[in-house]
Parts: structure tokens; sequence; C-alpha cells
């Protein structure tokens, strides 16, 4: 009999980042993963701005690879993850991914949720212990079934290894905890057929249905023995194992939620989770065991999970071999935090893997935040055009007259359609469309205001009315784009509109409705004192040495 999943709606909002694991110091790809759960977050708040939000982040710290890490640099595990986790909450606080909670796997509380959620599957006669045999990939510390694997040659000699990752696996034999995965075959292809959403993008979903369709559904090993994989949590009533580390893992988001520790009626409020976002190479462990992990508890799988590619660097798969891993923190350095923000949600696109590479990162930034963006609010708010530092109030006559040329019926088109199509963006998760559609206004904007020439209408007493419509209509524009790229750049919008004086509680998607010059009680509005330069044009090494250089000659 198929369990059935209810479409109610929870009190509070749950987004979850994938958790991090701490072999590694975080590179772009981890802060992408971030930057999508903060920034579709970010957007439920501006279009709900009642909206309650339970965003959750943080690090995944047992398993074999951690001994091993810990291990090389001779330090206790404990240690070890204490360092790297600081650097992932890092991560999050640098670039202002807004979570409510940072969560560790080391954490008390994660243990007693852990031991919690066994004893339910246990409970519910969906652990066994036997014992198991297969392929082991100690890298990606999972079980593979032999569709699972292919031939490659290393050194000369052939080897087995995983066929999506490419390392290497071990034949292993021993005594484990069985969780009865094979049961869950139906129930997950109907949880996965409810609708489209459940997994984002389709080609994500549909890749899952035809592996569960098509492939083996084998139980899985949910424990491993201590004396191979001491560094975890220890399975309830036998210390002799340990408790898998993706069953681990994964169970950090009932942590949050307040699973073990909670009355079931406030945990409900939580549970299930809006939107989890994670990587394609996590996919199989969200997309089969999570949700098999949680119908075998008695728990709603999640509402959707968002499923993105991973970034390659001038071409070339990211690797620590090729080093050429992008370290975030220094990117922030060269181009703002902000900067790589914008950038990584612009370009990145969910279904197919992006490409950063520094040049193109540059000349982007410089191109549309630099120029078109913060160049339009230097022009409307500096003082040769806009000495008394104000957002004026229109003369009804000369907007209507300016209002009749196609340019500005083109951008006015521009602003007024704006909101609805970047809200669809959003409820999408195609933060870059967003970007696009704001830009493509931006440029219009620009055109405008090159074509209205307000540097002219401002020697000429007769047109002054005439410059305070392009000015209106030009800063006007910017606020409304700005309020729709808050999730991507805060605090570039927040510097835009603090200096066009925008109230805090006026920066909401409901505040897009009705446009001043619609606004028949628009009243003129001072410009704040402060300089605003909202992102500083990026010198490249090559062109700043040429400065140089031509300066002594």
């Amino acid at each position: 009999m198929l369990r059935k999943f209810s479409t109610k709606s929870s009190l509070i909002n749950y987004y979850t980042t994938p958790i991090y694991y701490v072999n590694a110091d975080p590179h772009i790809g981890h802060l992408y993963s971030s930057l999508i759960a903060d920034a579709a977050q970010r957007w439920r708040r501006m279009s709900d701005r009642s909206a309650p939000i339970e965003f959750s982040t943080g690090t995944d710290e047992h398993g074999t690879k951690i001994q091993q890490a810990a291990s090389k640099f001779s330090k206790s595990p404990a240690n070890y993850c204490d360092e790297i986790s600081s650097k992932y909450r890092k991560l999050s606080d640098q670039f202002g991914v807004s979570y409510t909670r940072f969560i560790r796997t080391t954490d008390e509380e994660h243990k007693e949720t852990v031991n919690k959620f066994w004893d339910a599957l246990k409970k519910n006669n969906l652990i066994y212990r036997a014992a198991y045999e297969g392929w082991y990939c100690v890298s990606d510390e999972c079980f593979l079934t032999e569709s699972q694997l292919k031939e490659s040659t290393v050194d000369g000699r052939k080897v087995i290894v995983s066929g999506e990752s490419g390392h290497p696996v071990e034949w292993t034999q021993e005594q484990n905890y069985i969780f009865k995965l094979g049961s869950f075959r139906d129930d997950l292809l109907y949880w996965l057929k409810q609708n489209d959403f459940i997994i984002r993008p389709q080609k994500f979903q549909k890749i899952l249905i035809n592996q569960i369709s098509n492939e083996d559904l084998p139980d899985v090993s949910v424990s491993r023995p201590s004396s191979r994989v001491s560094w975890g949590i220890k399975v309830p009533e036998d210390d002799s194992q340990t408790v898998y580390v993706w069953l681990d893992a994964l169970v950090n988001y009932l942590t949050v939620a307040g699973y073990a520790n909670k009355t079931e009626q406030d945990f409900n409020k939580v549970w299930p989770p809006d939107v989890q976002v994670i990587g394609k190479d996590i996919l199989k462990f969200h997309g089969i065991y999570w949700p098999a992990f949680l119908m075998g508890a008695n728990l709603e799988p999640p509402r959707s999970i968002l499923c993105h590619s991973h970034w390659t660097v001038d071409g070339e798969k990211m690797s620590k071999s090729k080093r050429n891993v992008v370290c975030p923190f220094v990117q922030a350095e060269k181009h703002t935090s902000d900067g790589l923000r914008y950038f990584l949600l612009r370009e990145g696109v969910a279904h197919s893997d992006g490409n950063f590479s520094e040049t193109k990162l540059t000349r982007i930034l410089n191109s549309e935040l630099a120029d078109t963006l913060g160049n339009l609010l230097n022009r409307c708010t500096a003082l040769s055009l806009n000495p008394n530092q104000i957002l004026p109030e229109i003369e009804i006559d000369s907007f209507e007259s300016i209002s009749k040329l196609d340019v500005t019926k083109k951008l006015i088109d521009h602003v007024t359609s704006l909101p609805e199509t970047c809200q669809q963006h959003y409820e999408d998760l195609n933060f870059y469309k967003v970007v696009d559609s704001v830009v493509a206004t931006l440029h219009s904007a620009n055109l405008f205001f090159e074509t209205l020439k307000p540097w002219q209408l401002k020697k000429d007493p007769t047109t002054l009315n005439d410059l305070n419509v392009v000015l209106h209509i030009t800063m006007e524009t910017l606020r409304v784009s700005a309020v729709l790229l808050q999730p991507i750049i805060p605090n570039i919008t927040d510097m835009l509109l603090n200096k066009i004086n925008v109230p805090k509680d006026e920066r909401y998607f409901d505040n897009l409705r009705l446009f001043s010059w619609s606004n028949r009680e628009f009243r003129e509005r001072n410009l704040s004192s402060e300089k605003a330069v909202l992102f500083q044009r990026i010198i490249s090494e090559e062109a700043d040495n040429k400065k140089k250089q031509k300066r002594k000659t």
C-alpha cells in the first residue's frame, strides 16, 4: 500500500543548504549552493513580509575521510573539525548567507536526533543486522552496485572505479546494520511523480525516476564497524558500530527542525522542508536515501529539492590536482562579496555546469554593476544635474509630454512589467533570469537618460520641469530594480536604496504595486547625503601596469 503525502502548509518556511563535508576548505561550489538557498529564502521574506523562515546550513563532520584528513595534519578529529567548520561559518557570514541555524553533526542535540531517528526506523522493523559485502568507495563513503562501476586505467593497470565520481573502489565484507531500502521503490516513484517540482530541474527528477525504475534498489548498509570508522555516532545499544555518515548527515535537517526536543506540534510547524538545495554529486543520497529514510520513520519527505550542476574553471574540472580550486575568500578581496554573489547567481544555471573565468567575472562586474547600475545612480544624483539632491516631484504636463516618446514608453513598459516577470523567475528559482530582466531594464534606462540629455535640459530654465521628469523616472527605475535585486546583491542594493532614501519597511515586493510617477500623493524626497559608490570598477593588473607606464612617459 502506497504512503500518502500530505499537502498541508507548515507554518514556518524551511530552507536548507547541503551540509558541507569538512574534509577540505570551502570553494566556490560550496558558496554557490549556499547562495541559491539564501536567495530563495530572501525572496520569500521579501515577497511575504510576515513569512517566518527557518534557514539552515552547517557542516558534516564524521566518517573515514575526516579521520584521514585529521591524521594528515597531525590533529585530533575534533580539533580538525572545529578549524574547518569555522571556515564554512565564515563563508556564510562574509557572503551574507543569512542562516537562522548553523548545525554541526558533532553537536550534542544532533546526536540525540540521530539516536531518536534510528530508534524510529528500528521500531518499524526497517533495520536488521547482517553480513554485508560489496564494492565500497572510501572517497564517496558508500557501497556501489555493479551497474554503478566501470573499469579505468591508472598507472598502466586496470582498476574498478565509481562510474559517477571516478574514485577507486574496493571489495569489502563486514557485519553491518542494513536498512530495507528495496521496500520503498513504489513509494519513491509515487513521491517523485506527484508533480514536476519535487526535484528541480526536471532532468534530475527524470534521472532518479529512471534509476529507481530500471536498476536494482538493494538494501543499504547504515552502519560501519567502529574498528574501521571510529569517528562517528555510535549505533544505539551497540558500540561496536557507528552510524553510516550519510544517515548521520541527512538527519541534520531534522535536528534543526527540532525532531528530538520539540513537541510534535511544534516540529510539524517546520517540517517538511520547503526547498532543499544540493549539488548533483549528492542527488542519490537526497533523492533516494533521504526520502526513503523519512518515509521509514513516518515523516514527510521534502516538498522540493533543487539540484544544481557544478562549476568548471576556464573550461576544466575544478580539482586539487589541477590546482585550479577557486577560493571564494580570495575572490572577494578582488571583486567584493556582493560582486562574487552577483556573478555566481547571474552565470550559474542549475541544469548545466557553469564556467568560472576571472576575466569574465571582471568584465561582467565592470559592465553591469559599475557601469550600468552604479553609473546610472551617479549621474542622476550628481550635484551638476541634481543640485538640490532630491527625488523631485513631477509636473503632469511635462510627464505626459515625455511619456509620448518611444524611448520613454519602452522604459516604462520595462519597469511596469518587471516585478511580475521577476516574481515568476524567483518562484522558479531561476536567479539568472531575474538578473537578465533587471539588466535589460537598466539598459533601457541608460538609453532613456542618454536620449533625453538631462545635462542640456539643466541649462535651459524652460526645461527644468522636463529635467525633473527624467531624474524622477530614472530614480524610480533604480528603486524598482534595487528592490528586486535584494536577494542577489543585498549590500549593494541596500546602499542604493539608502541613497535614494527608501525606508526599510518599503523595500518589499508589495511596495512595487504602485510606481511613483502614478502616485498622486508622491512628494519630493531628499536624497541621503552619504556618498554611494555601488561598485568600484576593477582594473586588471595588466591594465593597471599600462596606466602606470603611460604616466611615466
